[in-house]
């Protein structure tokens, strides 16, 4: 018999292809937006020209400071922009900064957001947005932050560097092994996430082996959006919360810290979520999801300790203090020994186990 669920999906429109950047104009008509305030960092502009011309003269102007963990400071300049130059939407072209920077202003302005992916990061797919004051990050949720529109276009991804590609990607991982047993998972998410970190694990050695093969490139940018859909469709759990906990302490890059603690926190919960992390297993092609994880780093080259991204060794007690300080669901009761144990064995490099 199956189990009961309740399945809600997000109101948004997805453009996916080689190619669709051109389709702007008339998305942008669709939501129709005419004064557009655009997101993107000097590599972007660089690498697509005149971003105003890609609009097809729809462009109110420029903000090109988005910054990592979306930290307030960052979010208040650009809303001294918006409210300069009154924009009737926001365009965003770049990884989770630019998204993040988006998802701040249309959460202050309700301004209707199209989001134009260049990583794999996913945050594009939710209704959440995390911001960061003082090193302390949190979140909300709220439909005021979900963009409207994503096109997808395989050509924005083909100039990510290898190595973030590979992190990028073990990030969307995280996203889908954790929808697996997310409480309120379902059976339609749970085939989306085994199918994301299948396609994903194939794609990206053969990414960063070829970085410009479009069909390559393609296979993974289609499993990050599923990931997307995951973060955005269920909740998660103990990965997520470790790593903005970390994450925001020592001020580590964000998609590495997801790559590194990855393996180590799919260990913890394996005793706890056999059935859904098996499922992660196969979809690995691994008899244990998180030495598949672990092994799928090593291939793609990704950092696989904590000290290499920098964070401290005296930084692992407060950290795991910290994780353990306000209590949230997670399918293995969150201790803060075993905690401290797995944030050890992350920082160190060692394999992961169930501590």
């Amino acid at each position: 018999m199956s189990q009961p669920f309740t399945y809600q999906v997000s109101p948004m429109r997805v453009v996916f292809g080689v190619g669709t950047i051109a389709k702007l104009p008339d998305e942008l008509d669709r939501l129709g937006i005419r004064r557009a305030l655009l997101l993107a960092t000097r590599r972007q502009q660089a690498e697509l020209g005149d971003v105003a011309v890609l609009t097809g003269g729809r462009a109110a102007g420029l903000f090109d400071g988005a910054v990592v963990h979306t930290p307030v400071v960052v979010t208040e300049r650009a809303m001294d922009v918006v409210r300069e130059l009154k924009p009737d939407g926001v365009v965003a072209i770049g990884a989770g900064a630019a998204t993040g920077l988006s998802k701040a202003i249309a959460l202050r302005t309700d301004l209707p957001q199209l989001i134009l992916p260049t990583s794999y990061a996913g945050s594009e797919m939710t209704p959440v947005l995390g911001e960061t004051v003082d090193g302390v990050k949190t979140t909300q949720s709220s439909p005021k932050i979900l963009p409207e529109t994503v096109i997808y276009d395989v050509n924005l991804t083909v100039s990510m560097p290898a190595k973030f590609s590979a992190i990028s990607g073990l990030n969307a991982i995280a996203h889908a092994a954790e929808a697996l047993y997310a409480r309120d998972g379902n059976p339609i998410t749970s085939l989306m996430a085994e199918e994301a970190i299948a396609k994903l694990a194939s794609a990206l050695p053969e990414v960063v082996a070829r970085p410009r093969d479009i069909d390559a490139r393609s296979d993974a940018l289609y499993g990050a959006w599923l990931c997307g859909v995951c973060l955005g469709t269920v909740g998660m759990a103990l990965h997520h919360k470790l790593c903005h906990t970390v994450g925001a302490l020592f001020d580590l890059p964000h998609a590495e810290t997801h790559a590194v603690l990855l393996p180590h926190t799919v260990a913890y919960n394996t005793p706890a979520a056999p059935e859904a992390l098996g499922r992660a297993a196969r979809a690995l092609g691994s008899p244990d999801a998180a030495a598949g994880l672990f092994e799928l780093s090593a291939r793609l080259a990704a950092p696989r300790s904590l000290a290499e991204i920098g964070m401290p060794e005296d930084g692992i007690e407060k950290a795991a203090e910290l994780a353990t300080k306000n209590p949230y669901w997670n399918p293995r009761p969150i201790e803060q020994g075993g905690i401290r144990d797995l944030l050890r064995r992350a920082w160190s490099g060692a394999p992961p186990q169930a501590s």
